[in-house]
């Protein structure tokens, strides 16, 4: 299958831009940092998201869907992204976010209320559990709705990605990558960028630096990740197979578990806006370069490197996590 030939729904600002961080680099001794910005790829307040969202509402729109449905955090930015996609794409919009509603929404959840969503809080559910009933009534009430699966994380969210590692072909130039590192955590990025890696026969070594302790859809990470990969792979027309010795998954950052900020979070916020004036988020990016330091600190990723870092977004999260960031001075 052509990529090109998939309904897809512009949403955001593509190519988005490749910048060099030469001042954090500098300050850990090498190696070469670099950093995909998906942080500006537009769609109130930008994020990974869009890329997947662009082709989940392409078809969304080419079924006649009149309404998406989506779960996650209260402080979801993949569920930010799509009230905005709904928003601007005409369709109705429901939430299914974990938690209980807060007295005053914030962050995310402020945005998702001024986008005009319908938000149903789950307790302890946020990984979509409520979505079947929610749809059943919608379907009575005589809407049509999509499902657009937890952090968009399906064969078409990862193709995405695919496509996006197409996109920064141009911006890397003649000199390759020996590293790209990202957060995963519903695993349709690293998916993606696995399968699109394959199909252009690169080399670098792919990266996910584990956000959430917990399984998706009742599987190890790990599991689902290389299963979501050989479906997006048969998609396309790949005939490589995935086995989970082609991941690379690293588990050593997860602290005390999804959304609690750490010291691993709060230096690599901190170090990345005094060195770079770059805005990192306090759950995924914070977390995932918080790694990346550590992992040059201890030698794991060679100080000769040149390394990507692609920043996924959710800067919004900053602002509902304030009390938990310490804004310590680091250089």
């Amino acid at each position: 299958m052509n990529i090109s030939n998939l309904p897809k729904k512009s949403l955001g600002f593509f190519p988005t831009p490749l910048v060099e961080l030469a001042r954090l680099g500098k300050l850990l001794g090498g190696p070469q940092l670099f950093m995909k910005r998906d942080d500006l790829s537009g769609l109130a307040l930008g994020g990974n998201k869009t890329r997947k969202l662009e082709y989940l509402f392409g078809d969304a729109l080419a079924q006649g869907c009149d309404a998406v449905i989506t779960a996650g955090a209260s402080q979801s930015n993949h569920c930010r992204q799509t009230a905005a996609a709904a928003a601007y794409s005409g369709v109705e919009c429901h939430l299914v976010l974990g938690g209980e509603e807060p007295d005053q929404p914030q962050g995310n959840l402020l945005l998702d209320k001024l986008l005009g969503c319908h938000v149903h809080w789950a307790g302890n559910r946020r990984k979509g559990e409520d979505i079947p009933q929610i749809a059943d009534r919608l379907k009575a009430s005589g809407k049509k709705p999509y499902i657009v699966p937890y952090g968009g994380s399906n064969e078409l969210g990862a193709i995405a990605f695919v496509a996006a590692l197409e996109e920064l072909e141009p911006q890397a130039k003649s000199e390759p990558f020996s590293h790209i590192v990202f957060a995963s955590s519903s695993g349709g990025t690293q998916a993606g960028l696995m399968v699109g890696k394959k199909l252009l026969n690169k080399n670098f070594q792919l990266i996910g630096i584990d956000i959430d302790k917990d399984e998706t859809e009742g599987i190890p990470l790990s599991q689902h990740i290389v299963a979501l990969a050989n479906r997006t792979a048969a998609k396309i027309g790949l005939s490589d197979d995935f086995i989970e010795q082609d991941l690379i998954l690293n588990s050593g950052y997860v602290g005390e578990g999804y959304g609690i900020v750490g010291d691993v979070e709060n230096e690599a916020l901190s170090l990345v806006a005094q060195a770079e004036g770059i805005l990192l988020d306090p759950v995924y990016t914070g977390r995932a370069m918080g790694g990346l330091i550590d992992l040059i600190r201890t030698g794991a990723i060679d100080k000769k490197a040149k390394v990507l870092f692609w920043h996924t977004g959710g800067i919004p999260a900053l602002f509902a996590y304030a009390e938990k960031i310490n804004l310590k001075q680091r250089r």
